[in-house]
């Protein structure tokens, strides 16, 4: 697990580091800040479609090779746009097609890497473990947006793409030598039989359907999926708000919204080491997270200054984090082993939904409103959706009724008919 964590924290910095330089490099061969938008879409667009076949494919596939596999093909698209771009050759049809390969390879590599970490600890400590790769993903998201600049300033672009490519193929050296843990053994021989039970079945399309019915099936994802959305699309953009609230009502610049970008970098740490600790999230849990969420919102968009801002930002941070790492423990672990994969797979098409619709939602109702409004609308529609959600689930609760000793069971069971 020590391995894998350090091999996921190289990977991260190295994307996270190609993804900042990509954005500076279509601003550079097109000069449109909408170019750099398009170009993001199109690689997250992908999984709207094929993330349900990339999960139903890691449930079927050996998981360490399907993630070392992955690993490489994505190793070999990041030295091919660092090839092109120091040969001067790269335009932009060109960055968009390798941007929509590496998001078809990615609905395939991201549940397949989430869940064979999982395979690394026992059943009980798979929360924790899901806690310290959200702790690993926000250090490499903030290492590689450090070393972006410096790469780029020093080695030029190309060796951003190059140092990615490395950190994949780092990865892939790793997972060879990766072993389950003593109480993942189970689970491992559970996941096996259910594959060997697939592979007789006649149509591969099933497996698919299976596990969409799965999760069509099943309350809690259906609740988990609609608490996360309706945050997704209402909150958590704080790039977005929190950038428009700092450069516009509160007169701060870029140095103010870095600061306050900071801070946020530093509560999603904090909230992923308090994720970790987590031994039985729940749906209710996320629930109640997300509304606590909403209500500092609420207060950050009735801040009155730059530094009570910076105040709420830091607690804001620490519970989307917290929030995200239960979340993605109760949807690794609620199915059965040899449906993880397709449920994953279910949640990244429902996933890029919300990517690709909430940003120019919350842009509209900024559009509309206004930032502190739309902070304060959208923390008010959070908080209300989520209590009227729990009333509803309160009100269908079967209350059940108590027999008195001195009544009949005949007569106690008709009147409580």
């Amino acid at each position: 697990m020590r391995w894998w964590s350090v091999a996921n924290f190289v990977s991260n910095a190295g994307t996270w580091m190609q993804l900042t330089v990509q954005n500076l490099l279509v601003l550079q061969i097109t000069g449109s800040a909408a170019a750099t938008g398009l170009s993001m879409s199109v690689q997250a667009a992908p999984a709207l479609l094929m993330s349900v076949l990339g999960g139903a494919a890691v449930d079927r596939w050996p998981r360490k090779l399907t993630a070392a596999v992955s690993q490489a093909l994505l190793a070999v698209i990041a030295f091919t746009t660092a090839t092109l771009v120091a040969l001067d050759r790269l335009d932009m049809t060109t960055l968009m097609v390798l941007a929509a390969v590496t998001g078809m390879v990615a609905t395939v590599d991201n549940p397949a890497c989430a869940l064979l970490g999982n395979d690394l600890v026992p059943a009980e400590d798979v929360p924790s473990a899901i806690g310290v790769g959200a702790l690993v993903f926000n250090a490499g998201r903030l290492a590689g947006a450090a070393l972006a600049g410096v790469t780029v300033g020093f080695l030029g672009t190309a060796a951003a793409y190059f140092a990615n490519g490395f950190s994949f193929l780092f990865v892939t050296a790793v997972i060879p030598f990766l072993r389950p843990a003593a109480g993942a053994v189970r689970q491992a021989a559970v996941r096996q039989a259910a594959e060997g039970r697939a592979a007789r079945r006649p149509a591969s399309g099933t497996s698919v359907r299976e596990g969409l019915a799965f999760f069509a099936r099943r309350p809690r994802l259906l609740a988990l999926a609609g608490v996360t959305g309706i945050s997704a699309v209402f909150g958590r953009n704080y790039g977005l708000t929190l950038a428009v609230l700092v450069t516009g009502p509160l007169a701060g610049g870029a140095g103010a919204f870095g600061t306050v970008s900071t801070v946020l970098a530093a509560g999603g740490i904090v909230g992923a080491v308090l994720g970790a600790r987590l031994r039985r999230p729940s749906v209710r849990l996320v629930g109640a997270l997300a509304a606590t969420g909403a209500l500092l919102q609420i207060a950050a968009g009735l801040s009155p200054s730059l530094a009570m801002l910076v105040v709420l930002v830091l607690p804001m941070a620490v519970v989307e984090s917290v929030s995200d790492t239960a979340g993605t423990a109760v949807l690794q672990t609620d199915p059965p082993a040899h449906l993880r994969g397709r449920v994953l797979g279910v949640w990244g098409s429902i996933g890029t939904v919300w990517s690709l619709g909430g940003p120019p939602a919350l842009g509209l109702l900024m559009e509309l409103a206004g930032p502190r409004g739309a902070l304060i609308t959208g923390g008010a529609v959070i908080a209300l959706s989520l209590a009227s959600g729990h009333l509803l689930h309160r009100r269908r609760v079967t209350t059940p009724v108590a027999l008195t000793k001195d009544a009949a069971p005949q007569e106690a069971l008709q009147t409580a008919a």
